[in-house]
């Protein structure tokens, strides 16, 4: 009997619905600011910075091979990285130019 009683005393009441689209509406805002929006921003700066490369600088490619622009078209560039070498990669595959400092965050 006394089980019961609590049983009965524990069933949820019938709440707001506004409470709980709020606390969505919230999370959603707090996701958006702390991974969304930052992410946006980074790409944004990256497809600037591919656009800008131009022949002569001297990029890293995201596997971490440097080598000096050589020929560039649309989407592919060549970059020479030793005397005889040479290789075609996208160009949306530079991490970054050479000596340009780039921190996370």
């Amino acid at each position: 009997m006394l089980i019961l009683s609590l049983l009965q005393a524990q069933t949820p009441a019938a709440g707001n619905p506004f409470g709980t689209v709020f606390m969505f509406g919230a999370i959603f805002l707090i996701f958006y600011f702390l991974l969304i929006r930052p992410q946006r921003k980074q790409q944004k700066s990256h497809d600037e910075m591919v656009k800008s490369l131009s022949r002569g600088d001297e990029v890293v490619t995201i596997g971490g091979i440097i080598g000096k622009i050589i020929h560039l078209t649309d989407d592919r560039m060549t970059i020479k990285t030793a005397d005889d070498t040479r290789l075609e990669v996208e160009r949306s595959k530079v991490g970054r130019k050479a000596g340009d400092s780039q921190t996370d965050g």
